[in-house]
């Protein structure tokens, strides 16, 4: 049996191929082969056409198969990741209505802090485990006190992946996973807030049917079939965000064990079996893919950094010419760590929930012209997101996450030994690199929902581990040194 994973990222759509009894990937292929663009109509504002993301996923599925590597006949179920948070808002003929308001959008940020005080502290942090603050449904809200005429034709709302699996399937289903990530579920009724959905006033109706994670969320349509060159009724079986996805592929599933990643944004996501919450919300706790999966509780507990491999494009963009991302990185590796005293604040990218949701924009500190070259600034830059990560780090090791190892994708940012090597040493705790990444992981628990595997830990029993990066005494110190003074300017 082959497996298809689709992985809906800001960036780009990637689409893998896995045989299940292998768990190996026969073939990849990505679609648009440079970044797609984020709109911005005003400042904070963060905006992709729905529509973009699905003609993505067609080219992507088209070459893969186009890999002559595999017969697409074989295809028996479809996974699907998606950039989490974002708003796709749909009318009864399921046409889109406007752009999708995504993750790293700030317009709802006082929306949502109202909420927060309105319906109360105490009630949101013990029954939706977060503050409201910039998610999905205060999105909604905004659509709904600014666009009228938009949300008054909206028959169902949807996140990214819901979307992709409508287009191939005609049915619009979601999770309570996927209505946590949108501060939509109520963790202690575990059914739809009604406290979210009164405040706001919005209609019941609008939510979708509600489906486990792994499960049939529906078949291929014969003309959506017929136009990727695969079998009609192949059922898409599992449907998570990309950070829970990004989990799940490192067989991240049980209590103490944490996950990273380095894409457009920087996470790290630890599991717990309890349902707690930050008071602040600066981290925040969302159902994993396997909450209430035997009756256990399984929570994940989510750091978000809008602005990490963000910034690393920006920096070659602007600064690296014609040079890859390798050759970047040979030019960081020129320059010593803390980069002779530059430092870089990697928050350029939206509303920071880490930092109370405020936008305090990126930064360059100590700039000297006269002893720093573009060396200095790749490595700062990725110096920079590497110290936003501990700083969260810190954050939840406050909320009682105590890691003994970080597991990651050997991809995007990881790619990077100076990236890499600057998070391994300023937490002072291990990485360890897996073969695999969101396309893979989506595949796979694809695997799981249609029943070929019998728990999600069968579905990742044969990663491959590459390597493991230990912290060196003398980086650790090294970077402490700078990390505090990156601190300082952080806080002052």
């Amino acid at each position: 049996m082959l497996l298809l994973g689709l992985d809906i990222g800001t960036s780009s759509i990637k689409a893998s191929v896995v045989d299940a009894d292998t768990q190996q990937v026969i073939a990849s292929a990505q679609y648009p082969d440079v970044e797609a663009s984020i709109s911005s109509p005003h400042a904070g504002w963060a905006e992709q056409d729905p529509e973009m993301w699905w003609t993505n996923s067609i080219e992507a599925i088209k070459r893969v198969n186009a890999s002559g590597k595999f017969d697409p006949q074989s295809i028996g179920a479809i996974g699907i990741a998606y950039q989490m948070h974002g708003l796709v808002m749909v009318d009864k003929n399921k046409k889109v209505l406007r752009p999708s308001i995504i993750w790293c959008d700030s317009r709802a940020v006082e929306i949502g802090a109202k909420a927060f005080s309105d319906i109360g502290e105490d009630v949101c942090l013990n029954h939706l485990l977060n503050s409201p603050g910039n998610f999905t449904a205060s999105k909604l809200a905004w659509v709904k006190a600014n666009e009228p005429h938009i949300y008054e034709q909206c028959d169902k709302i949807m996140l990214p992946g819901d979307y992709i699996a409508m287009m191939l399937t005609n049915e619009i289903t979601t999770s309570n996973s996927g209505l946590s990530e949108g501060i939509f579920w109520d963790f202690q009724a575990n059914e739809v807030s009604a406290d979210v959905m009164d405040y706001y006033g919005f209609e019941e109706s609008l939510i979708p049917t509600i489906n486990p994670v792994f499960s049939n969320h529906g078949e291929v349509t014969s003309d959506i079939a017929q136009l990727l060159g695969i079998k009609a009724g192949i059922p898409v079986t599992y449907k998570a965000g990309d950070q829970p996805n990004n989990a799940l592929s490192l067989d991240v599933l049980n209590p103490g064990e944490i996950a990273a990643t380095a894409g457009t944004s920087g996470v790290v996501y630890a599991v717990s079996d309890q349902v707690s919450y930050d008071p602040q919300s600066r981290i925040n706790s969302f159902a994993h893919v396997n909450h209430q999966l035997g009756g256990e509780n399984r929570i994940g507990i989510l750091l978000c950094i809008n602005g990490t491999g963000i910034l690393n494009r920006w920096a070659k963009e602007n600064f690296g010419g014609h040079l890859s991302y390798s050759e970047m990185n040979q030019l960081a590796a020129q320059a010593p760590i803390g980069s002779n005293g530059l430092l870089v604040m990697p928050f350029g990218n939206g509303a920071e929930r880490m930092l109370n949701n405020r936008i305090l924009g990126a930064s360059f500190q100590n700039l000297d012209f006269n002893i720093h070259s573009r060396s200095h600034i790749f490595r700062a830059a990725q110096e920079g997101i590497a110290f936003s990560l501990n700083y969260g780090f810190e954050i939840m090791q406050g909320n009682g996450v105590e890691p003994k190892v970080i597991r990651a994708g050997n991809a995007n940012m990881f790619l990077s030994d100076i990236f890499s090597n600057a998070l391994v040493n300023i937490t002072n705790t291990p990485v360890e690199l897996y073969d695999t990444d969101g396309a893979k992981g989506a595949a796979l628990g694809a695997g799981f929902g249609a029943g070929f595997y019998q728990t999600p830990k069968e579905a990742m029993c044969k990663l491959t581990k590459l390597k493991v990066i230990e912290p060196n005494a003398q980086a650790v110190a090294e970077y402490k040194i700078v990390y505090e003074k990156w601190k300082a300017v952080l806080e002052k």
